[in-house]
């Protein structure tokens, strides 16, 4: 990575004030260490027992209040006061970042590469939580160097599982966002150069939902096609003519995707599979329409597999609501963006995303934003969840930087009298 005084930083009196540039030039190598590690021993969803461990031991040492198996293999962390000087509630604001890893085979040939056959950190969450852990080591200085400092509490959420959408949930069943006045989230972005930041308001991400259809025919010899009901020749139809339908039945400015991920079916090279089972996901921006989606997805497949002489059965099952960012909180992300990093940095991104985040799931009845973190170097990114995927490291001094002056200037506005 660049070094760190080779990133843009603005002169931000306050955060220079405040030694907290000094305060992350001395924690970044470490950061850069443990995401490394994390890099190297990927853990899927629901089995992050030692990524969990190793962010607990930090964020202890640290001097941080920590809970684990929060959300099952979840890390909750708090510093700060729990009253102000009047011995009202002090406010309390939240950072999440997430863990899991994928079942894919890393292909970036890194010096610290995935040491996992077929698990890779193929979604940056290695980098998000490594972003998360310098914030706690930031404010953690802060904290015993100018106690005053921090007004409000603060709670950090390292969650599970984002990846099978399951995580998020799993949290907030556990508690972890009861008494939270504001959420803040992130997520690596290849498409952003390393050094900026994406900010929307309102939609960022899609509803999504994950589709599984089991396609029925009849076997018989690969010969004689025309005694078997052939479920590869329907199933071939129903992935096309799914498309094809969304196309012509459903309304072009409300965009819907349907991508199948796995097809299982067949026994042999020479008898006609009488069973194909196809998996995918549906993503949507409206959701009115993302709520007709399971009826319709189901009356066309029925029809497809009748129209050829076959059967199906169809399961959908709700993965998350979009994420929709808070307007005030979004501008406040912005604002420290453009102290730190100057305002050419700070990207306003026009359209949403069809992509799907469980952070959405923490953000029913509580205000909260995510933003993009640019992670693209001098030659570009290679998609999320590509086996090439290499997110340029200078992005980790950006993202602490801006998560942790979000942090402090929300808890000011908190104490600043309307």
């Amino acid at each position: 990575m660049p070094p760190l005084d080779c990133l843009p930083l603005q002169t931000s009196p306050s955060w220079l004030e405040l030694g907290l540039e000094q305060d992350l030039a001395a924690v970044l190598p470490e950061l850069i260490q443990l995401r490394r590690h994390l890099h190297r021993h990927p853990e899927l969803s629901g089995h992050e027992q030692q990524t969990a461990a190793l962010v607990a031991g930090e964020l202890r040492r640290w001097g941080w209040e920590v809970r684990e198996g929060v959300g099952r293999t979840g890390v909750l962390a708090e510093l700060g006061p729990r009253l102000r000087p009047d011995g009202s509630p002090a406010p309390l604001v939240a950072l999440r970042v997430d863990m899991d890893a994928l079942p894919v085979e890393e292909r970036t040939e890194l010096d610290y590469a995935s040491t996992v056959q077929g698990l890779m950190h193929a979604c940056g969450h290695d980098m998000h939580s490594a972003v998360g852990l310098g914030v706690a080591a930031l404010l953690a200085a802060l904290a015993g160097r100018q106690p005053e400092r921090l007004t409000a509490r603060v709670r950090l959420l390292f969650q599970p599982a984002e990846e099978t959408a399951e995580g998020a949930a799993w949290m907030k069943a556990d508690g972890a966002i009861e008494g939270v006045d504001a959420l803040f989230g992130v997520h690596v972005f290849p498409s952003i150069p390393v050094g900026q930041i994406g900010v929307r308001s309102g939609s960022l991400t899609a509803a999504a939902g994950e589709l599984e259809i089991e396609v029925i025919g009849e076997s018989g010899h690969g010969a004689r096609p025309h005694q078997s009901t052939d479920a590869i020749w329907i199933a071939a139809r129903v992935v096309s003519g799914l498309q094809e339908a969304i196309s012509r039945r459903l309304d072009a400015l409300h965009p819907v995707v349907v991508s199948f991920g796995r097809i299982e079916g067949g026994r042999a090279f020479n008898v006609i599979a009488d069973h194909v089972r196809l998996l995918g996901t549906v993503r949507c921006l409206d959701l009115e329409l993302h709520d007709r989606l399971p009826l319709w997805i189901e009356e066309t497949v029925h029809a497809l597999c009748r129209g050829h002489g076959g059967e199906a059965r169809v399961r959908y099952r709700r993965i998350s609501p979009p994420v929709h960012n808070d307007h005030e909180l979004t501008a406040l992300v912005a604002e420290a963006g453009v102290e730190l990093l100057g305002p050419a940095q700070v990207q306003w991104l026009e359209q949403p995303s069809l992509g799907a985040e469980d952070f959405a799931e923490l953000l029913d009845g509580l205000r909260g934003t995510m933003f993009r973190l640019g992670v693209a170097g001098p030659e570009g990114c290679t998609p999320l969840h590509s086996n090439t995927f290499a997110p340029d490291e200078g992005a980790l001094a950006v993202g602490v930087r801006v998560l942790s002056l979000t942090l402090l200037r929300w808890m000011e506005r908190q104490s600043t009298p309307l």
